[in-house]
């Protein structure tokens, strides 16, 4: 309790707070934009209990990946050495979560270019497969982007009260934006390829990290931002020339 008081008087520990949030919420984006693509292939009674319990349970392996911090920052040593670079058990997990990034996106952009090819379609008919299927995704997913997030976040504070409030901020804004984002991916079939094409772009930034060549975030929400622009201005576009046309009529 004492530690927790000096904390709150220490300006210093607020700076690495709001950093903290914010670099969870941002690093969460990539993490929703999968949720939101996976769960709209969902029939639709079952697709916010998923992003719930998927985010729900998420927040629950984060939070238990917190309190083995020590661990975890042992991940970082080499555990081999390949071509000159020294692989640790975080590249390793970099580059499956990205190649797991990469075939997902790969085989939805198929899905989405033939949707009349049904034996490439990689989830399952059956309710209860797609929604278990689903949940395990998300799981997948979110410990690939757990472990890094937490490595991170060591290296920007020693705190784990601060770890944690910045973990439960960033979950909590994924709860609120997880079925607005994914009605808006849904109603909009355009923004369903760019999220893909992110997806990729994610991915591929995993395994290039992975391998130990450091791609700076900045660049990759950059490009992100800028494409996002340019569709929000093609949708202006469209809607332009539908209400035109309507009006002709």
């Amino acid at each position: 309790m004492q530690d927790i008081m000096m904390l709150v008087q220490d300006p210093a520990a607020w700076v690495a707070l709001v950093t903290l949030v914010v670099m969870e919420v941002v690093l969460g984006i990539d993490n929703l934009i999968f949720i939101s693509i996976l769960t709209n292939k969902l029939p639709p009674e079952h697709r916010e209990k998923a992003r719930k319990v998927g985010i729900g349970l998420a927040l629950i392996m984060r939070l238990a990946l917190l309190g083995t911090v020590a661990w975890i920052v042992k991940l970082t040593a080499p555990v081999f050495e390949l071509f000159g670079h020294g692989f640790s058990w975080k590249d390793m997990i970099l580059i499956a979560g990205g190649l797991f990034l990469l075939w997902k996106a790969t085989k939805e952009i198929h899905h989405n270019v033939d949707p009349t090819d049904h034996n490439e379609d990689f989830i399952a008919n059956s309710a209860t497969t797609t929604f278990g299927s689903a949940i395990v995704q998300i799981l997948i997913l979110d410990l690939v982007f757990s472990v890094d997030s937490i490595i991170t976040a060591v290296g920007m504070t020693p705190h784990l009260p601060i770890m944690v409030i910045a973990v439960l901020a960033a979950v909590t804004v994924m709860l609120v934006a997880a079925t607005p984002l994914a009605n808006f991916i849904e109603k909009n079939p355009t923004i369903v390829m760019l999220a893909l094409a992110f997806l990729m772009m994610i991915g591929t930034t995993l395994i290039a990290e992975g391998m130990g060549f450091h791609v700076p975030k900045g660049y990759v929400y950059a490009a992100m931002a800028f494409s996002a622009l340019v569709e929000v201005l093609n949708m202006f576009a469209r809607n332009a020339r539908k209400r035109k046309k309507s009006g002709s009529h």
